[in-house]
């Protein structure tokens, strides 16, 4: 029997005053009036929680940019959802942080490029460094849980014990550290993020060190990388069996990079009831079970555990979305991942920040940040 979904995870715009070099967005982004409306979205989280779904996450682009934002949180509470807002804080004053909390808000994450700001700022694309350290002392006088986020690699790896500092000093109840996953404009930086060996291997001791440090104190979820691991995660908790997204245009899809694949046909909210996108549509159905499963997953005792890995990094890296994750060590494709790590290896792409911003491929801002 096919469970309920956990989760909801809304791209409610696509806009954003951040250019991030690592953007989990797709290439082709919606605009804002391709956007639902304030009652779409009501409408979708009232059918949300009567599905089953406990978790709303409001994230873009930078959800922000919506002017309707407390009343979509409103909306959401009143469905029976808890609420979280993933953010990067740009244009949240006091007043507005203290009408969302008002309106039902109860968690924020906050994302963060680096422990310095030059560096911080050049990942992003804009200057909002300072005003994210601002905005996190700000953020702890509301009773509100309190989540700092920070995407790793190559170019801030080597300064996570810095990192960690930061995070401590702003006192969030959860530090999240998240290795960057090589999707959309990741994938177009590949050759400027992916970490060294030794970085990743340094990164997992100061981690451990910082745990048993903080513990009690400040929580730690550690993201490790794809390209280092010997067998895949599941992705998204495996192809439509924990959760839903949505882009700003209503599409349902199980997981934020899935757009990609071809051949795949999407059901929008507004042709359909999300239960019976969750349930019926053939998107959701296309990897779920083991039956489309090609060897070695359909034998592999790990399949009910990983699912045979991500379909958009399988597609990505393979041209095939049914193919095995090539970042398992099992693949028959493993070698195209282990050839990007021999580059790392052989210093056949920089080790730092060029001097040259034009060297990253910027996430464009597709409509203005006021509507």
């Amino acid at each position: 029997m096919l469970p309920n979904p956990l989760a909801l995870i809304t791209e409610i715009t696509h806009r954003c005053p951040l250019h991030c070099v690592y953007c989990s967005n797709p290439l082709e982004m919606q605009k804002a009036a391709a956007e639902l409306s304030t009652e779409e979205w009501v409408r979708v989280f009232r059918e949300a929680g009567k599905l089953g779904v406990l978790h709303l996450h409001l994230t873009g682009g930078e959800p922000l940019a919506r002017t309707d934002l407390t009343e979509l949180i409103s909306g959401a509470r009143t469905a029976g959802l808890y609420v979280n807002l993933i953010t990067s804080g740009i244009g949240l004053s006091e007043a507005r942080l203290a009408a969302l909390v008002e309106a039902g808000l109860e968690h924020i994450q906050l994302s963060f490029q680096d422990s310095r700001e030059a560096e911080a700022n050049e990942i992003a694309g804009t200057r909002g460094h300072a005003y994210k350290l601002q905005l996190s002392r700000l953020i702890r006088q509301f009773k509100i849980a309190f989540t700092i986020n920070v995407v790793v690699h190559r170019q801030n790896l080597d300064h996570l014990a810095d990192i960690i500092t930061m995070a401590e000093e702003l006192g969030p109840d959860r530090l999240e550290i998240a290795n960057v996953q090589y999707y959309g404009w990741a994938l177009r930086n590949r050759d400027l993020l992916l970490p060294t060996r030794q970085q990743v291997e340094q990164s997992q001791q100061t981690v451990a060190a910082a745990e048993e440090r903080l513990r009690g104190r400040m929580r730690i979820d550690f993201t490790a990388p794809d390209y280092y691991a010997r067998y895949p995660k599941a992705c998204m908790g495996g192809w439509g069996r924990r959760l839903l997204l949505l882009d700003p245009a209503g599409q349902v899809l199980p997981c934020h990079a899935a757009g990609v694949l071809p051949g795949m046909r999407f059901d929008n909210v507004r042709e359909h009831p999300l239960d019976w996108i969750w349930r019926e549509s053939a998107a959701f159905q296309r990897f779920r079970g083991e039956d489309w499963m090609p060897e070695p997953c359909r034998s592999c005792e790990r399949r009910t555990e990983d699912f045979g890995g991500c379909r958009c990094q399988a597609f990505l890296l393979t041209g095939d979305a049914a193919a095995t994750d090539p970042v398992c060590t099992l693949a028959p494709t493993h070698g195209v991942v282990e050839q990007a790590l021999n580059q790392i290896s052989a210093g056949a792409v920089p080790s730092s920040i060029p001097p040259v911003p034009a060297n990253w491929i910027y996430r464009p801002n597709p409509g203005a940040m006021s509507e």
